[in-house]
């Protein structure tokens, strides 16, 4: 199995991984593809947006990796990891179209938004223009250093469902003011599911002076990127979801001009060193101290995985994955009597849908539950059936039932779902 061979973990078997690089050969058989991940086949998995699912082989060399640290600690932190780091940032650079020195590994886009937005001053009565599909997290962050500076946050509404993607502009054009001087904006958002029109965005503020955050968390392995061409000043991104590397690897894009300002939420011995091969952003940004550094490491193995999947490589698996969101959600509504919320350029891999109506005695919430919500909680329980159930109220008043498509999923997941919520009675 190569120079780290320690043998094959528990709950692995040689069939299902990697050798030498290369892919499973199973001959003449066709092998259904959820068995090259380590999920739990007694539950329907449709939500991988959540936090993404690691193949087998990635979680096979992440084990014989993390062996191999441990075989000598001071040898892999002091002589290996920058290597590592550098053949990593290289792969994934080349992955979303950006310049090499332009990327930075973050443990996840909300740490990203975090180094962005904390690395920022703004001066008393300034705007960080948002909106109301912002992740949690992210507007929490705006909040915080909108409070430290003296700022404010302005939120947009945007309405769900919506029919064009001129909704979206006009919406967030429409917040701009000359007090603007932020505008952080999802690419995909995390509760809706939309596909942003981001670019037509940039574009529109283009000679501005407000920088751009796109909050990418959805975004890479999702659709396709090209981070230079597309102008914003930062995009941020996670690899554990769609690409399906280990939890724990995400990465931020600085724009050149900005690369001098932007310094990671965890100052360490970056920040004073002497070294002149490096960028500042580079060595602050690539330890910030000890850790688990193999999700970064990995993420080559894991496109390496995912382009094999299909002659048409990544590509054509976001073709793929789209086109099952699409089927899946309009075969959901018409089973349950609503349109399809969003036009088909608006959807990527996911589809957020307006499908539940409140039951009889139902609550709203589960008070001491880990759901958030009462058909979530069913589901999971009742049926074995991963799913998200959303509730945001300030944007639409129907509860929504978030499918998420990937290479492990088919038609019939989708039908269990809609056989388990008319059981439920909807």
């Amino acid at each position: 199995m190569g120079e780290h061979s320690e043998g094959v973990p528990p709950g692995f078997t040689e069939l299902d991984l990697y050798k030498g690089g290369g892919t499973v050969s199973f001959g003449a058989e066709k092998k259904d593809l959820r068995e090259l991940w380590q999920l739990d086949p007694a539950y329907v998995f449709l939500n991988h947006g959540s936090y993404g699912a690691t193949p087998k082989s990635v979680l096979y060399e992440q084990h014989r990796l993390h062996l191999h640290i441990d075989s000598e600690p001071v040898r892999f932190f002091r002589l290996e990891l920058e290597d590592y780091l550098d053949a990593a940032r290289e792969k994934l650079a080349d992955f979303v179209g950006a310049d090499r020195d332009g990327i930075v590994f973050v443990p996840n886009a909300t740490t990203g938004v975090n180094a962005v937005l904390r690395s920022t001053k703004f001066k008393p009565g300034d705007e960080i223009l948002t909106t109301d599909h912002a992740y949690n997290a992210c507007k929490n962050a705006a909040d915080f250093v909108a409070q430290r500076d003296g700022a404010t946050v302005k939120v947009v509404h945007i309405p769900y469902p919506m029919s064009s993607p001129k909704q979206v502009v006009d919406a967030v054009l429409s917040g701009v003011t000359d007090r603007t001087r932020f505008l952080m904006i999802d690419h995909v958002t995390s509760p809706t599911a939309v596909v942003f029109p981001v670019q037509k965005i940039i574009d529109a503020l283009e000679g501005s002076e407000i920088d751009i955050l796109i909050d990418g968390a959805h975004a890479p392995g999702m659709l396709p990127l090209d981070l230079t061409t597309m102008g914003m000043a930062y995009y941020t991104g996670n690899c554990h979801k769609w690409l399906c590397a280990p939890k724990g690897a995400a990465f931020l894009y600085v724009r050149e001009d900005k690369r001098g300002q932007v310094r990671p939420v965890t100052i360490s011995h970056g920040a004073n060193s002497t070294r002149s091969d490096k960028s500042r952003m580079l060595l602050e940004f690539d330890w910030t101290g000890t850790g688990d550094y193999t999700p970064f490491i990995l993420i080559p193995k894991a496109i390496e995985f995912l382009e094999s999947l299909y002659p048409g490589g990544v590509r054509e698996l976001m073709e793929r994955n789209h086109r099952l969101a699409m089927e899946a959600g309009k075969m959901l509504c018409d089973r349950f009597g609503v349109p399809m919320p969003l036009p088909e350029e608006m959807i990527g891999s996911m589809v957020a849908l307006p499908i539940l109506r409140p039951l009889d005695g139902e609550k709203t919430k589960v008070p001491s539950g880990k759901w958030s919500d009462p058909v979530q909680d069913r589901l999971f329980h009742e049926f074995n059936i991963e799913v998200p159930v959303v509730s945001l109220p300030s944007v639409v008043q129907r509860r929504l039932i978030r499918i998420s498509c990937h290479a492990h999923n088919s038609m019939s997941d989708y039908e269990k779902l809609a056989d388990a919520l008319k059981k439920m009675g909807f």
